[in-house]
């Protein structure tokens, strides 16, 4: 493309510079705002666009498209409340570290003095959600202030918004525009003292140190270099508490997740002396609660970065495998242990839990949005067919099924299998639609216990022991109970429902043998 010019529109330059750097996938919610560039992504058919209902499905599906595929897609946005609609699940993309190019319409700039009815601090909105904020300030601006905003996503992969005014966007460049693909930096190699560092504290804390992985870390190539380093120097390897992204199955080095109850995680590390952090933050406890600590590492207890995100986390954990002294070879494949069977009778969610892990296709991609009801999944993940996974990272619950039509639309030749709590998934239940409109192949599990067991949970570690008529009010979703199987054919998904554990079992196999959205309601 290099060297190619054009006589366009500002919402041309934009969308040429997309497809130059590889940005071919747009998930929208357009408004008038943002016509033009509507109009310019239909001449450019190969800029794929994916209609979401809703922009909590939006960027949420931008979270989980980067996530599988490695490189962002840009989002279209109306507005500053539209943008408003889908902080969500930006913050979650935020947590995940994942590359998002927003694209954020606003009014003709010399409309905004008017203050009209839409008008709003788009800015303001958009910064604490994104890494990186820039206000196209004319036609002329376009090209430049897209290859920043592609540089920026990348560097380290991270949220940026990009707001589009219309005049931006329909007015013509004065002059001509060279395409070419913007160049990223490499990511920062490893620091050799660092990792030295590192090491003296493996060798004279044996048994006693931890290692928490994430990002590329957590993917197959650093779990096999981490499960050396672990196998050989007695190092205790962990996922975060809500992981990103990670590969698990048969065959894998499988790191347990640090627990999200506090008492649970101080307990898992306690006998942690020295705690190593390959591309993730010091884990911390979600919330404050009365006479309990902030933090989940004991006080004394040393924190080392071996590699932060941005850095080369892959190039650190071999070079600490080469000062370790660490040999090049194979580890231990895990075998699958079954030995009990597919459960039977009523259905409880650890049985869907267990079927789904006894059960699921080879290089699958799982989406965890279970909360409570998924807990028992993951550990037991470790003993299925190798496959990828990918959660809810910020904590602001609406994003499984998004994350799901994401990752589906990435990775089109696998089977997406969705594990969803009833009352996170009616946040974002228009992600649905999108999936029966892109006829993804998306199997969504919906843990149907009718109430917000989250809450419950946390109303007893907060102390309350009795929950009267006006919490339960507040935390049960059972008057009405949700009809799932109506909700998800009414958006145009096939589903049906099951009560027991050989119901369930016959539902998995039929949605895993055909292709297209299925939608099962498990009532637990």
């Amino acid at each position: 493309m290099s060297g190619r010019t054009m006589h366009r529109n500002g919402a041309d330059v934009l969308t040429d510079v997309l497809l130059a750097s590889g940005v071919d996938v747009c998930f929208a919610n357009p408004g008038t705002s943002e016509m033009h560039f509507v109009a310019a992504l239909d001449r450019k058919p190969e800029l794929r666009c994916v209609l979401g209902l809703a922009e909590g499905v939006v960027t949420g599906a931008a979270d989980g498209y980067a996530r599988m595929a490695g490189r962002p897609a840009a989002t279209l946005l109306h507005t500053g409340p539209g943008l408003a609609n889908g902080l969500a699940n930006l913050h979650n993309a935020r947590r995940a570290r994942t590359p998002m190019i927003n694209i954020v319409g606003d009014h003709a700039s010399y409309h905004l003095p008017l203050d009209a009815p839409l008008t709003s601090d788009i800015e303001s909105l958009a910064r604490p959600m994104s890494n990186w904020v820039r206000r196209v300030s004319g036609p002329d601006d376009v090209g430049t202030a897209a290859e920043a905003a592609y540089r920026a996503a990348l560097t380290p992969p991270g949220v940026v918004t990009l707001i589009l005014p219309a005049d931006a966007a329909w007015g013509e460049p004065t002059g001509q525009t060279a395409l070419t693909k913007v160049v990223i930096d490499p990511p920062r190699a490893p620091d050799v003292d660092v990792v030295r560092d590192v090491a003296k504290a493996i060798r004279t804390n044996p048994g006693r140190v931890g290692m928490v992985l994430s990002g590329v870390a957590a993917l197959a190539d650093g779990l096999e270099l981490a499960g050396r380093i672990a196998s050989e120097c007695d190092v205790t390897l962990f996922n975060e508490v809500l992981v990103a992204h990670t590969q698990r199955g048969r065959g894998r080095t499988a790191p347990p997740r640090i627990p999200y109850p506090i008492d649970m995680a101080q307990e898992v590390l306690r006998d942690i002396d020295v705690l190593v952090l390959v591309g993730a933050p010091e884990p911390v406890a979600f919330f404050a609660y009365p006479g309990k600590p902030g933090r989940l590492v004991r006080e004394d207890c040393t924190l080392l970065t071996l590699a932060r995100h941005g850095d080369d986390l892959l190039a650190a954990l071999d070079a600490l495998r080469e000062e370790l002294g660490v040999k090049r070879k194979g580890i231990v494949p895990l075998a699958l242990p079954m030995e009990a069977g597919v459960p039977t009778g009523p259905l409880t969610d650890d049985a869907v839990a267990v079927t789904v892990a006894a059960k699921l296709p080879e290089n699958a991609i799982v989406v965890e949005e279970a909360i409570t009801s998924g807990r028992r999944y993951f550990p037991l993940s470790a003993f299925s067919t190798p496959h990828d996974f990918i959660m809810t990272t910020g904590g602001s619950i609406g994003d499984g099924i998004p994350l799901a039509t994401g990752a589906a639309v990435a990775c089109p030749d696998r089977k997406v299998i969705n594990l969803q709590a009833d009352g996170s998934a009616m946040y974002t239940v228009q992600g649905l639609w999108t999936q029966a409109r892109e006829n993804l192949d998306i199997v969504t599990v919906i843990f149907s216990n009718r109430t917000y067991a989250i809450l419950h949970a946390e109303m007893r570690n907060v102390g309350v022991d009795k929950i009267g008529r006006n919490a339960r009010y507040m935390l049960d979703l059972d008057k009405p109970a949700i009809d799932w199987v109506s909700i998800a054919r009414g958006m145009g998904v096939e589903a049906a429902a099951a009560t027991t554990c050989e119901d369930f079992a016959r539902l998995f196999d039929a949605a895993l043998a055909r292709r297209g959205p299925f939608l099962i309601e498990a009532q637990i």
